[in-house]
C-alpha cells in the first residue's frame, strides 16, 4: 500500500517543522534559565556526520532518538543531560528529533523511542530502547565504559560518571599532540593534513597502534565524504564483481556502523573474484580491519572469514 505521495510529504515536512521549532523554543529556554546542559547538541541530518561521527573520534558520543510526544524519552533526555553536566564533557550528548529528522530515525533503525546509541570512532552502536530512569542509564554507562576499559579501547583512568580518577594533585590531562592535530585538520576539513600527521607519527613510531587506527579512520572519512550513496549501492548491486563499487558500499556500511556488513561484502568480493581483483579487495578489507581496535571481536571473526576465502 502507497499512500498519496502529496499528502504523506506535506505531513512529514509540517511534522518535522513542528518538532524542530518545539526544540529550538526548548533548548533556548533552558540557555535562558541556566539549565541548559553545556555536553549536548540537537542533531539533525544536516549535522549528523560532523556532530556525532567526527566528533567521535575524538570522545564517545551518546546519541539519543527522542519524541517531543513521549513522557519516556523526556526521563531518559533528562537522566542523560544530568549524567552528561555530572561527567564534565568525557562523552558528548547528541540528541536526535525523531519527528525532526525521519530519514535519521529511520537509518538508525529504531523499534521506538527512546532509543540510545554510543557511537565511537566513527562506529554507531545500540545501547537500550524504551523506558530507561537515571539509575537504569548510570548502570548500563558504567558496565559500556567497564568494558571498553577493559578492551583498551578507553583509558584506564576513563570513568565516564563524575570526576576522571580524581588525583592528589589536579593535572591539566595531557593529550596526544598527533591526535590533536589530527583532529583539528578534519575539523577544518582537511583530511589529507590529517593523513599526513598520522603517517609522519608512525615513521617516527611504527607500532603505535592508536596512531595507525587514527590514519585508518581518518582514510575511511575522506573516502566517504563525496561519495554518491545510491549511486554507489546501486552500482555494487548491478555488478557484484564491481570491486570499486563493492569496497566503496563497504566504505559507506563501516562509516554508518554496519561493520559486520562492511567486512562480510568484501569477504565475499574475495571469494567471487580471482587475481588482481581478489588481491584488492583483500587488502581494502585488511584497510578496514586497522579502523577498529586490533581485540575488537567482529576484526577476529572477519579475519577467520577471509582466511577460510582465500584457502
Amino acid at each position: 500500500m502507497q499512500p498519496s505521495e502529496l499528502s504523506m510529504h506535506g505531513a512529514v515536512d509540517l511534522g518535522a517543522r513542528k518538532a524542530a521549532l518545539e526544540r529550538e523554543a526548548k533548548r533556548q529556554a533552558e540557555a535562558a534559565s541556566g539549565t541548559a546542559n553545556p555536553y549536548a547538541v540537537d542533531v539533525t541530518e544536516e549535522n549528523f556526520q560532523r556532530d556525532v561521527l567526527e566528533r567521535s573520534l575524538q570522545i564517545p558520543v551518546l546519541l539519543i532518538l527522542l519524541a517531543s510526544w513521549s513522557g519516556e524519552s523526556r526521563q531518559a533526555e533528562q537522566a542523560l543531560d544530568r549524567l552528561a553536566t555530572e561527567a564534565g564533557g568525557q562523552w558528548l550528548l547528541a540528541k536526535v528529533d525523531a519527528e525532526a529528522s525521519p530519514q535519521l530515525a529511520q537509518a538508525l533503525r529504531a523499534q521506538g523511542v527512546p532509543a540510545l546509541y554510543l557511537t565511537l570512532g566513527g562506529q554507531i552502536q545500540p545501547l537500550a530502547a524504551g523506558p530507561m530512569d537515571e539509575d537504569q542509564v548510570r548502570s548500563l554507562l558504567t558496565q559500556v565504559f567497564d568494558a571498553l576499559r577493559q578492551q583498551g579501547v578507553l583509558p584506564e583512568d576513563y570513568t565516564g560518571l563524575g570526576p576522571a580518577q580524581p588525583a592528589e594533585q589536579e593535572q591539566p590531562q595531557q593529550r596526544d599532540p598527533v591526535q590533536a592535530e589530527a583532529a583539528e585538520a578534519v575539523q577544518r576539513g582537511d583530511f589529507a593534513a590529517a593523513e599526513a600527521a598520522y603517517t609522519a607519527a608512525l615513521e617516527r613510531e611504527p607500532g603505535n597502534a592508536d596512531h595507525r587506527m587514527g590514519l585508518a579512520q581518518v582514510r575511511l572519512m575522506a573516502r566517504v565524504r563525496d561519495l554518491d550513496a545510491n549511486a554507489v549501492r546501486k552500482a555494487a548491486a548491478d555488478d557484484p564483481a564491481d570491486v570499486d563499487a563493492q569496497c566503496a558500499v563497504a566504505d559507506l556500511d563501516m562509516y554508518g556502523g554496519k561493520v559486520d556488513d562492511a567486512f562480510q561484502r568484501l569477504v565475499t568480493t574475495v571469494r567471487r573474484t580471482g587475481e588482481d581483483d581478489r588481491d584488492r579487495a583483500r587488502k581494502h578489507l585488511l584497510g578496514l580491519f586497522e579502523v577498529l581496535p586490533s581485540g575488537d571481536p567482529r576484526v577476529a571473526k572477519a579475519r577467520r572469514n577471509l582466511t577460510s576465502a582465500l584457502f
